[in-house]
């Protein structure tokens, strides 16, 4: 029963794992990665030092910490107030509005912002229009780029990540809240005070892990809502990556892969960090 995940974790995780050393060669298809020269640290140096570097690297992570600190706190309050409701049938057709989203594509989901937002016939500046305003290109605007990438992962993700967070109170003893009903608790009190701490190891947990994704975000939806105007703020490692690795005129694979290896390397740092700083305030909430 062990050997097809065996096997596939070699294939597929662990066996790629040897084309890392492309970073420190420079790689051409023709001699293979055996037979490219070795240069070292080259091609990270050239990453940090280039002018790229710095306006990547703060989109990366303002998009993400925007999406962190707007999108996690969500599914839990979901989470908490679904598990609240007693009328089974509006509780399931909640969790069926919240959960389709997620089954949306990344390229139809983007295409529904465009026939949403469009300047040229868009709903949204038809609205505008009717008010006596003048049309918005919303896809034009760094700002507001930001904002649309997130809240529509908001949309989208919401009801599916809470799923977790409803798992983790289906073990909470039903009880206590009919011994804090019975001592006055109202409903505020007993989701506070009975609910919420059980749903605090998964939080961690799952904080912990989000932590080691900080410098990856969602390539195909920031691709296709990028445009030249919003370039600025919607140039992130990911797109830079590609662009350098794939789309340009003279693929730069070792470089391309150096991107991709000081990402990994960053990610794992801000894991273990993570994981620290949780251990110190509980260390039964630590991965390890």
């Amino acid at each position: 029963m062990l050997i097809p995940p065996i096997a596939y974790a070699v294939v597929f995780l662990y066996w790629p794992l040897y084309g890392l050393q492309i970073a420190f060669r420079n790689y051409n298809i023709v001699d293979g990665i055996t037979g490219s020269p070795w240069v070292g640290l080259q091609y990270l140096q050239q990453f940090v030092t280039s002018y790229q570097f710095w306006p990547v690297l703060k989109n990366t992570l303002i998009l993400n910490i925007y999406e962190l600190f707007a999108l996690f706190p969500l599914p839990v309050i979901l989470a908490l107030l679904l598990n609240s409701v007693r009328n089974a049938a509006y509780r399931r057709g909640v969790q069926l509005i919240t959960y389709a989203p997620h089954f949306i594509s990344t390229v139809v989901l983007v295409g529904m912002m465009v026939m949403l937002f469009s300047p040229n016939g868009g709903i949204v500046n038809q609205g505008i229009g009717l008010l006596g305003h003048s049309s918005v290109d919303f896809f034009a605007s760094p700002t507001i780029f930001r904002n649309m990438y997130v809240w529509s992962g908001a949309w989208q993700t919401l009801g599916w990540s809470a799923i977790i967070y409803l798992a983790a109170l289906a073990g909470v003893d039903p009880q206590l809240h009919e011994a804090a009903k019975m001592d006055g608790a109202n409903i505020l009190r007993r989701i506070w005070h009975i609910d919420f701490p059980a749903v605090i190891p998964v939080t961690i947990t799952l904080l912990i892990l989000n932590m080691g994704s900080m410098l990856s975000s969602g390539f195909e939806k920031v691709l296709l809502m990028q445009t030249p105007l919003n370039l600025s703020a919607s140039e992130v490692l990911d797109t830079y990556t590609y662009r350098v690795g794939l789309a340009s005129t003279v693929p730069q694979f070792s470089y391309a892969t150096a991107i991709g290896l000081f990402r990994s390397v960053f990610a794992l740092i801000l894991l273990l960090l993570a994981n620290w700083l949780a251990r110190r305030v509980s260390r039964s909430n630590s991965l390890f």
